[in-house]
């Protein structure tokens, strides 16, 4: 693998570093990224392991060279193939850590110098400055950000989709509903590249973002069918039907290996539906809510 690598032409002061880390297959490895052609924001401190420890000190570490400077460190969100390293890298560079005031509890042992909030503009000196809008896009987590630079287009994503492999909602700290908002809200932004945490930079990040929509809306769609065919069927009465048994139905089309992870985005499916009052919960079974339509 060369790193660091470009993120694709036409977009200055970026470079990604890919570094291994213990995250989700099919990915392997998660994307660090510097941003600005003069004083530099690197963003996702990820790796663990010492020997990508060494080869992200000496990326970060060459930019002085180049006539750059580091300023910070930025975390998207505090999930541990985003993480692993902020700590450590902090500590060698003698950098400040930068993220959202929800991943501060997230993080022990990992103070947050400067909280970022939605719309703020961290704006980085050099040559041809660099103006950084912060968007806070909860939904996977509830303290993630994405950073735009609005002048090149170019959207550094973290999670909120992946150039390899999908993303994981999971209903103990993601939102379903929340998560489609944020990814309508990225639709319209009129980027020209996202650069996610895992896999090559995407460009026409508008379509995909709706892909993902479609996507979620479609798999909820059989959320909503598999429900109702099993009260026609009259599987499980008029208590509901477990996740369990909604499992293989709703993901037929995935391989059992990965149902553990997909049950967890089915409940979360399931949340969204019982919060807009079209799916009703009693202790562990689920049933279509009397009235609705599909």
């Amino acid at each position: 693998m060369i790193r660091p690598q470009p993120v694709g032409p036409g977009v200055r002061g970026v470079e990604a570093f890919p570094a291994r880390t213990p995250t989700l297959p099919p990915a392997t490895h998660t994307n660090s990224y510097a941003l600005g052609g003069g004083e530099v924001l690197l963003v996702e401190p990820a790796t663990p392991y010492e020997d990508e420890r060494r080869e992200w000190l000496a990326w970060a570490r060459g930019f002085a060279s180049q006539g750059r400077s580091l300023v910070a460190i930025a975390v998207t969100h505090h999930h541990a193939d985003h993480v692993g390293g902020a700590r450590f890298f902090a500590a060698e560079l003698g950098l400040p850590v930068w993220g959202h005031a929800e991943a501060a509890p997230r993080l022990p042992g990992v103070p947050l110098a400067r909280r970022l909030a939605d719309g703020e503009v961290v704006r980085l000196g050099g040559p041809e400055p660099t103006a950084l809008r912060v968007l806070h896009t909860p939904g996977h987590a509830p303290d993630h950000l994405c950073f735009l630079d609005e002048a090149q287009g170019a959207l550094v994503c973290g999670d909120m989709v992946a150039g390899e492999g999908t993303i994981l909602i999971d209903p103990r700290e993601g939102d379903m509903a929340e998560y489609l908002a944020q990814l309508d809200r990225l639709a319209g932004l009129g980027a020209r590249v996202a650069l996610p945490a895992h896999g090559g930079p995407i460009g026409a990040p508008e379509a995909l973002f709706r892909r993902y929509i479609a996507h979620r809306l479609g798999r909820e769609r059989l959320v909503v069918a598999a429900l109702e065919a099993a009260s026609e069927a009259g599987a499980g009465g008029a208590g509901g039907t477990s996740i369990e048994a909604l499992l293989p139905v709703v993901y037929a089309d995935t391989a059992p290996l990965v149902w553990p992870l997909a049950r967890l985005s089915l409940e979360a499916h399931l949340i969204k539906l019982e919060r807009e009052g079209r799916v009703v919960r009693r202790e562990d079974r689920w049933r279509r809510a009397a009235g609705t339509g599909a």
